[in-house]
């Protein structure tokens, strides 16, 4: 599309094809640049429309002797616990611009300089949302090791050596962790002295057979968090607001709006490390 300069064209078909497009992308790369999208549970019913989701935890099944189940005339039952989410957050990121304020950039230049702020403005909010529930609902992690890979090998355990009604241990593979910079910088630090003098680039991904990632969104006082994949859920429901004069004005507004909302479905699968304000039970790490 060629340069627009004149407000006007977004209330056109070639304005709202461009909005649509731009901000299109914006829903796009919340989903890719989210590391939340990365870990939260995608395995929902219901209708989000609605104003609910819901996910389900099945119980263990156990052995039992041949011959139990033609005895009892029935096999075991599926037991399964419900879990609710609820989408009852509503944001919106509209903005108002008047004719003046086209003037450095185009229309072109403002609508994706606009969507590339709603882009980032989604990123903080998830973000922030997903990890203050999985640290207010999972349970801290605390250790007497100080050398950093140590303490990384014993957050990861918490979450492997799970054992109740719902899990026998979590394979590393389906373990996350995700910590403050500094934290991620002392563990990377770890890799460059041991290993390969910092052969691994900017970022090592793995540790242990453990996917491990750096975040600036976690709560204040929290340096990781280790958890399951799928332990907690985020619902998302973007919808692009489409252009509209505003009354009485020479300006319009445009952007869009969102719903969400975030649980803990499996709470006793996520171990938080450091001092935050809100978590549950202690546990002592190796």
């Amino acid at each position: 599309m060629a340069r627009i300069d004149s407000l006007n064209i977004l209330l056109a078909t070639e304005g709202k094809d461009k909005l649509a497009e731009e901000y299109g992308k914006v829903i796009a790369n919340v989903q890719k640049r989210c590391i939340s999208q990365l870990l939260k549970n995608n395995q929902l019913s219901g209708t989000p429309s609605a104003g609910t989701c819901e996910a389900k935890r099945f119980a263990n099944k156990t052995s039992n002797a041949y011959g139990t189940a033609r005895s009892a005339e029935h096999g075991q039952y599926v037991k399964a616990e419900p879990v609710v989410i609820s989408i009852n957050t509503d944001k919106e990121i509209i903005v108002e611009v008047e004719q003046k304020d086209i003037s450095l950039y185009g229309v072109n230049g403002l609508i994706e300089r606009e969507a590339a702020s709603a882009e980032k403005a989604m990123i903080r909010e998830l973000e922030r949302a997903f990890f203050y529930e999985a640290a207010s609902q999972g349970s801290t992690f605390t250790t007497a090791l100080t050398a950093i890979d140590q303490v990384a090998e014993a957050l990861i355990q918490a979450v492997e050596t799970v054992e109740n009604d719902y899990v026998d241990g979590v394979e590393r593979d389906m373990i996350a962790v995700v910590c403050r910079p500094a934290t991620y910088g002392a563990l990377r630090g770890y890799f460059d002295k041991v290993q390969d003098g910092g052969a691994h680039g900017e970022s090592f991904g793995m540790f242990h057979g453990v996917k491990f990632y750096s975040s600036i969104y976690l709560p204040q006082g929290v340096d990781a968090i280790a958890m399951a994949e799928g332990a907690v859920a985020q619902p998302v429901l973007p919808s692009i607001y489409q252009p509209k004069q505003i009354e009485l004005s020479n300006a319009i507004g445009f952007g869009l709006f969102y719903s969400y909302g975030t649980k803990a479905v499996t709470d006793d699968l996520i171990f938080v490390y450091g001092s935050p304000t809100t978590t549950t039970t202690t546990t002592e790490g190796a």
